[in-house]
């Protein structure tokens, strides 16, 4: 089973940065037992949610041609702690996008406050190869997350029509 740590993206500009929101609720599993009694989404899920957002956004800057694969991250701080009822913002910004991989740069906000910020760095493998070496369920970009993205796209347009289509409420046609 692969989990999918985003909800929606909110924002989301092809090859710059990527807006998304994660909601903690204690529908999820892990957060009964990371720790009981006081649930806690663990740092290491932020992480996920951060690199599932940041490897979107570099695998639709290339078209989705490669594979996406996290390779490491130099950097990660955390400032607090997000727990169930809370809704986490992730923030990622591409800062460098090559034909071997990409690094970006993301921060996860709660209420507004810088929760969690990291630098991660992305791998691009050859489809064929990739599928080869780690088989097709261990790649960021799933049917089941790419549908959070086209579903976000979907709202998008469908805001954008409703915002230019005429205003009915007269009795005009």
């Amino acid at each position: 089973m692969r989990w999918i740590w985003i909800d929606k993206f909110l924002e989301f500009r092809s090859g710059q940065f990527a807006r998304a929101m994660k909601n903690l609720t204690l529908a999820e599993d892990y957060l009964h037992d990371h720790y009981p009694g006081y649930p806690v989404m663990p740092a290491s899920l932020i992480i996920e949610g951060l690199a599932q957002t940041g490897g979107i956004l570099v695998g639709e800057a290339g078209g989705f041609a490669e594979k996406v694969v996290l390779a490491k991250i130099p950097r990660a701080e955390f400032f607090g702690v997000a727990c169930a009822g809370d809704q986490l913002i992730y923030e990622v910004t591409l800062t460098d996008l090559r034909s071997e991989g990409a690094v970006v740069e993301a921060k996860a906000y709660l209420d507004g406050q810088l929760l969690a910020e990291a630098e991660i760095v992305f791998a691009h493998l050859d489809n064929s190869r990739a599928n080869q070496i780690f088989g097709p369920k261990n790649f960021v970009f799933t049917q089941q997350l790419l549908g959070v993205l086209d579903l976000s796209k979907a709202q998008a347009r469908a805001r954008e029509q409703a915002a230019t289509a005429p205003d009915s409420s007269n009795g005009q046609p």
